[in-house]
C-alpha cells in the first residue's frame, strides 16, 4: 500500500512538472524549483542542458541521510523511491502543455503538487526537497513548519525574478501559496487541537482519548449553571490527525457529550507524536 501511494505520487508529481510547471515557466519551491532555476541559468548563459534527475537526487542526498538517522529507515527508503522515480520520469516524459494561461497553470499546478505531497505523507514518506526539511523540523520541534518553508522559498523566487522576469516569479508565488495552503488543510499530523468535553461519562471518554491517541487528559469538576447539577469537564490536547476518529468514538459512546474543539497555536511541554516508522 505504501509503495503504491509513493509510486502514484511520483507519477503525479512528474506529470505536474511537465504539464503545468514547465508550460507556465514556473519555479516551484524547494529543490524542484532550485533545479529548474539551475537548468534555466545553464541553458541561457552557458548553453548547457542539465538533466533533472541527477541534480535533484544529489540535492536530496544529505536530507535523506539525516532523515534516515532521525526519522526512520522506512521513511527514508520510501522517500528515496519517490525522489528517484519522480525525477527519472521528469527526464523521460515529454512536455505536455495543458494550458497556455500562466495563472491557470500556477493554480492547478499548486493543487496537484499539494495532492502529490499529501499522498507521500500518507504513505509515511516525503517527496524530498523542502518538504523533507519541513518534516525534519516538525519532528524535532513537534509543530507545523510548512509556512516557514514557504517563506524560505522566497530566495529562489527573488533570484528567478531578477534573472528571468518578475511576472513568472509572482506566478510561481501563487503556485507555492496554493500548494502550501492545501497541504496545511489536508495534512494535520503536526497540528494540535484542544478538546473541552462536558460529560457524565468522564472515565469512559478518557479511555477513548488515551487508547486512540496515546494522550492523557485532565478532569475538572463543575456545576451546570442552568441545571445546577454536577458536571465533569475533560481537557486534552490531541493531534489534528487523530481528531476525527476521537470525535467519532466519543459521539458513539456518549451522544449527549458537549465537545468544544479549539485550534492550539502554541504548545509548550511534552507532546506525543506517532512515529513515522
Amino acid at each position: 500500500y505504501r509503495i503504491f501511494l509513493v509510486v502514484l505520487a511520483a507519477i503525479i508529481s512528474a506529470l505536474n512538472i511537465k504539464m503545468f510547471v514547465q508550460s507556465g515557466n514556473l519555479f516551484p519551491g524547494g529543490f524542484t524549483g532550485l533545479t529548474i532555476l539551475l537548468q534555466h541559468i545553464s541553458q541561457k548563459y552557458f548553453s548547457v542542458h542539465i538533466p533533472y534527475s541527477p541534480c535533484i537526487i544529489l540535492m536530496n542526498a544529505i536530507p535523506l541521510i539525516i532523515s534516515f538517522r532521525t526519522i526512520g529507515k522506512h521513511f527514508a527508503l520510501y522517500s528515496c523511491i519517490m525522489i528517484i522515480i519522480g525525477s527519472v520520469l521528469v527526464d523521460i516524459i515529454p512536455d505536455i502543455a495543458i494550458t497556455q494561461d500562466v495563472l491557470l497553470a500556477a493554480v492547478f499546478g499548486g493543487i496537484i503538487s499539494a495532492f502529490s505531497a499529501y499522498l507521500c505523507l500518507r504513505a509515511g514518506a516525503s517527496g524530498g526537497g523542502t518538504d523533507l526539511l519541513a518534516i525534519l523540523i516538525s519532528e524535532k520541534y513537534a509543530r507545523d513548519s510548512w509556512r516557514q518553508i514557504f517563506i524560505s522559498n522566497a530566495i529562489i523566487l527573488c533570484t528567478a525574478g531578477f534573472l528571468f522576469g518578475w511576472d513568472r516569479a509572482l506566478y510561481s508565488l501563487v503556485f507555492q501559496y496554493v500548494a502550501m495552503q492545501l497541504i496545511t488543510a489536508l495534512y494535520k499530523r503536526y497540528q494540535k487541537v484542544t478538546l473541552y468535553i462536558i460529560t457524565n461519562n468522564a472515565e469512559e471518554l478518557y479511555h477513548i482519548i488515551s487508547d486512540t491517541t496515546n494522550h492523557d487528559a485532565t478532569l475538572f469538576k463543575g456545576v451546570g449553571c442552568y441545571s445546577g447539577e454536577m458536571r465533569d469537564l475533560l481537557y486534552s490536547v490531541v493531534s489534528g490527525e487523530d481528531l476525527p476518529s476521537v470525535i467519532k468514538k466519543i459521539r458513539e459512546k456518549d451522544s449527549a457529550a458537549f465537545i468544544n474543539v479549539v485550534r492550539s497555536e502554541q504548545l509548550l511541554g511534552r507532546f506525543y507524536i506517532h512515529p513515522n516508522d
